[in-house]
Formats: structure tokens, C-alpha cells, sequence
């Protein structure tokens, strides 16, 4: 049986997009970074890595591929959405959000897309 290993996100500064992941996640590098490839994995490598490669293709508008990051609650939620405005991610004016979102678009350093979900949303 597989399993996820590793996401891999394209990136234009992969030195920026590991610092930016790894205060996110709380995510360690796998190996030496370097300019143009790094895995984060979780400290105790328990879950999937995130790998950073260099890449010269722009961030999809809607994308088809994209994390979702899970909150407990709708407070959390707000907490974790301003935290990582903080670290550097942006809010994405997203314009499919449905009537009542469970979930808010952001955009990472590079201008990969995903969303962080309140997962008590009914």
C-alpha cells in the first residue's frame, strides 16, 4: 500500500519559501537546504515532507493541487489565518468562496495557494 511521502511545491526562492514553511508547520529541514531543493519533514517524521524546488513557472489562480491546513474551530482558525499573514503569507481575493466558507485562501511567500480550514464548521 502507498502512502504520501512528500508534497512537492514549485518555488522562485527556496530559502524563503523553507523559512516561511517552517515556522508555519513547525516543519525541519530533512537535509542540507539548498538554493535550488530542500525538504521540510515534521521533527519527529511522522507525517508527509514538504519538498521546495526551484521552479520558473508562476503560482496557478486555481490551482489544482493545494494544502489544506486544518483548525479546531473558528477561533483558531482566525489565529492561525493572522499568524501566517505574519510570517509572510497573503490573504487571496478568492472568488469561488461559497455563501457560509468553512475555509480562508491564502497565498505562501511564492504565491502557492492554500487554505485553512475550521474544521468544527458544520
Amino acid at each position: 500500500m502507498l502512502g504520501i511521502g512528500t508534497i512537492v511545491l514549485g518555488v522562485a526562492d527556496v530559502r524563503r519559501a523553507v523559512a516561511f514553511w517552517s515556522e508555519a508547520l513547525g516543519y525541519v529541514p530533512r537535509d542540507e537546504v539548498e538554493d535550488d531543493w530542500a525538504v521540510l519533514v515534521p521533527p519527529d517524521r511522522s507525517g508527509p515532507g514538504i519538498a521546495l524546488g526551484l521552479s520558473e513557472t508562476p503560482p496557478q489562480r486555481h490551482p489544482r493541487v493545494h494544502l489544506d491546513l486544518y483548525a479546531a474551530d473558528a477561533a483558531d482558525q482566525a489565529a492561525e489565518v493572522e499568524r501566517l499573514v505574519a510570517l509572510g503569507a497573503e490573504r487571496v481575493d478568492w472568488d469561488l468562496y461559497p455563501e457560509d466558507p468553512d475555509f480562508v485562501v491564502l497565498a505562501d511567500t511564492e504565491g502557492n495557494r492554500f487554505c485553512v480550514i475550521d474544521t468544527s464548521h458544520p
